[in-house]
């Protein structure tokens, strides 16, 4: 049965979004997929993990241990793999709401009206909260509440490391990323034809 999916995913893969990766690595768009993420929770495993999957059938993945190196700005590199990504993938975990990064990142992918896919890594949408430790404005404070809100309330995946399939996991996320980026390829193209 799971084979069947995987299949499925990769013929969709092969008939679909294969020729357009080579259009796009042309014109040297970043990334397909931007991988945000708290890293001391998740980066060596369920985000590292995502981030070879994705590379291994063929697509680009932004994730900052992998895509920066020593002396690069954060911001510099980080808003434009957002800004010019297709899809992003979330990795909420227990600390995700302590990071700056991982806030500001939220926001800004859901400011440019990205697709995201929530991941709920040892965590419930209900634990999630934006918390005042008095490093941030209010402004900014409010633009991550409202930016959680809206990933809280999107269709997302759950998954526990202790217990969780780990092999079923990752072809399960991998399938909602690819069915995505056919989704947002299949619109594209219609906008076109309209034009």
């Amino acid at each position: 049965m799971q084979l069947r999916g995987i299949s499925s995913a990769n013929n969709l893969y092969r008939k679909i979004l294969q020729p357009q990766t080579r259009i796009h690595a042309a014109t040297k768009t970043p990334c397909d997929i931007f991988i945000n993420h708290r890293g001391i929770d998740t980066k060596k495993n369920i985000a590292g993990l995502l981030d070879d999957h994705f590379h291994r059938m063929g697509l680009r993945p932004f994730l900052d241990s992998r895509n920066m190196k020593p002396g690069d700005r954060l911001f510099e590199k980080i808003n434009p793999a957002i800004l010019n990504c297709k899809i992003g993938v979330a990795v909420f975990s227990p600390n995700y709401c302590d990071s700056y990064f991982c806030l500001h990142e939220l926001a800004l992918l859901m400011e440019s009206k990205k697709r995201v896919i929530p991941i709920f890594c040892d965590v419930k949408p209900s634990q999630l909260r934006v918390m005042d430790y008095g490093t941030s404005s209010a402004k900014q404070l409010q633009r991550f509440s409202w930016a959680l809100e809206e990933a809280k309330y999107t269709v997302g995946l759950t998954f526990d490391t202790l217990t969780g399939d780990w092999s079923h996991f990752l072809n399960t996320a991998t399938d909602a990323v690819i069915k995505n980026l056919a989704d947002l390829e299949a619109e594209n193209s219609s906008k076109k034809s309209t034009l």
